[in-house]
């Protein structure tokens, strides 16, 4: 018996919502792999007005239900002070774009009601629990928290190859070290870099993959491939998408995290309409 590291923990996940997915799978016939559009940068800016048309509908209760979001940010950032952690505070916040999606699946669920029956609620978001799907998309979930944890463990790793590995003496020597000297800028150059390529990872399995699994029965594995194949047909678009993303993810960040119960919402739903216009129906 040992104590386990997070990647030990995440493949164990991994293996168990494999399980779980192909168990379901063989309950019951799965839809085949749908057909994948082209878009331009219209349908982007048409996705966004659209999420944000969703998020106005649904006024209050959709706050109320990202209002968690920004408190579970605050949280981890106040326990990595407290824990000489200091290093993973910008990692912890810019990692929430990592697991947005999982945050985002109950927001998707209710412009699909919306969609479908022209109005909806926030209880409509607990629908996803009774979705047949529930397996593959609890299975993409725990990729993501894998993705998340290993983008801790990667920007921990930088800090120590650059200003590491002593933990920080205070705030302000932190800052001052990170901006003003040689090593500090070889850690937001190199943290940078390796943020973008989970980041690109996420956006290519998931941008598209959670919106599928909610609107029809299909495999995990059919839910992946066709966001790729969505991101390799639009660069472009989906491109635009993730600068968007970020940028907005960015602003709504900078007051306290709290710019991200309306910047959450807006992309959630907004998501929701870039499937539908990526993805045949």
């Amino acid at each position: 018996m040992h104590i386990r590291n997070p990647v030990e923990w995440t493949v164990d996940q991994l293996r168990v919502a494999g399980h779980a997915v192909e168990t379901a799978g063989h309950a019951r016939p799965l839809a085949a792999a749908p057909a994948v559009r082209k878009i331009g940068f219209a349908d982007v800016r048409d996705a966004l007005e659209r999420g944000l048309d969703d998020f106005a509908a649904f006024r209050t209760d959709v706050v109320f239900l990202c209002i968690v979001y920004p408190i579970a940010g605050l949280v981890l950032a106040r326990l990595a002070f407290g824990y000489d952690l200091l290093p993973l505070v910008f990692p912890l916040i810019s990692g929430f774009a990592l697991i947005g999606p999982i945050a985002a699946v109950g927001l998707y669920e209710m412009s699909r009601r919306r969609e479908e029956i022209g109005e909806g609620s926030w209880a409509d978001a607990f629908d996803v629990f009774r979705s047949p799907s529930l397996p593959a998309i609890l299975g993409l979930g725990v990729v993501l928290l894998a993705l998340f944890f290993l983008w801790l463990g990667a920007a921990m790793a930088i800090y120590d190859w650059t200003l590491g590995p002593e933990p920080p003496a205070s705030i302000a020597g932190f800052v001052r070290d990170v901006f003003t000297t040689a090593r500090g800028w070889a850690m937001i150059g190199i943290g940078c870099g390796v943020g973008f390529l989970f980041a690109l990872i996420v956006l290519s399995i998931s941008v598209v993959s959670f919106p599928l699994l909610l609107d029809r029965e299909v495999s995990l594995g059919t839910a992946i491939m066709t966001s790729l194949r969505a991101v390799a047909a639009n660069p472009g678009p989906m491109a635009l998408w993730g600068l968007i993303v970020a940028g907005l993810l960015v602003l709504g960040s900078i007051p306290a995290l709290l710019g991200l119960i309306v910047v959450m919402p807006t992309l959630g739903h907004a998501t929701w309409h870039l499937y539908r216009r990526a993805v045949a129906h």
